[in-house]
């Protein structure tokens, strides 16, 4: 029997930013769910990536494949790391450990363009959460037309709260999941675009090597979302990931 996939989405966004991957995994279950604070899902408190993940679980109990894209792969990490019996295989999707660089982690983006956008959010948070969503595009194929794709997909299950969008800003700027990568005990596929302005891939490359059962498959050509901009060659390498945990 296949196993049952759960695609989850990035800050600002919701699990609607799937359709096009869920409708081409055959007959597979599919569940693609709002993060805690989105759409008619309770916060959590606090608002970091353990409680994404223990809420995750709490609500999608049993075994299944876990895909995280950004924010959501942070939360999908810290749920393998937490609740291995429920973590059969892992995609990190555009994921960052740590999504701000430090003194000893090159590979995050600059605390002041974070800090900038947490700031901005508080007086223009519509036109903050449009700026983001073209900085996740830039650097990439068709740019243009995968920030069209973002754009017209945000405010489809309505405007979520700016409060959750400040939360999910503060959990950007603290989080670091270096520690956790080493317990990964699930094979995991780290799918990543070469362009990708917010999480830099170096960090694919160190999760890839850090977690113990993991391989990267990097698009030379892709940016931030590259289930958007290359969907071909995404469902490609999340098929073959799922047929090999299967076999």
């Amino acid at each position: 029997m296949s196993l049952p996939v759960i695609l989850l989405h990035g800050w600002g966004l919701h699990g609607g930013i799937w359709n096009e991957v869920a409708s081409r995994l055959d007959n597979r279950a599919v569940a693609q769910p709002e993060l805690p604070g989105y759409g008619t899902v309770a916060t959590v408190t606090p608002y970091d990536a353990a409680g994404l993940a223990d809420a995750l679980a709490a609500g999608h109990p049993g075994r299944r494949v876990v895909v995280g894209w950004s924010m959501g792969g942070m939360a999908a990490l810290a749920w393998a790391a937490r609740h291995p019996d429920q973590v059969a295989g892992l995609v990190l999707v555009a994921t960052n450990p740590a999504f701000v660089s430090r003194a000893d982690w090159p590979h995050g983006l600059a605390p002041e363009v974070l800090a900038g956008f947490a700031e901005a959010l508080a007086s223009d948070y519509r036109g903050t959460l449009l700026r983001f969503l073209s900085l996740q595009a830039r650097g990439g194929d068709d740019a243009r037309a995968t920030v069209g794709r973002l754009r017209e997909t945000v405010f489809a299950r309505g405007e979520p709260a700016p409060g959750v969008l400040a939360d999910g800003l503060a959990l950007l700027r603290a989080v670091d999941l270096r520690a956790e990568a080493s317990r990964i005990a699930c094979p995991t596929l780290v799918l990543h675009g070469e362009h990708d302005n917010l999480c830099p891939a170096g960090a694919a490359a160190w999760l890839a090597e850090a977690i113990p059962d993991a391989r990267l498959a990097c698009h030379p050509r892709a940016a931030h979302a590259p289930f958007l901009s290359h969907p071909d060659w995404f469902v490609t390498q999340l098929r073959g990931f799922l047929d090999e945990l299967e076999t």
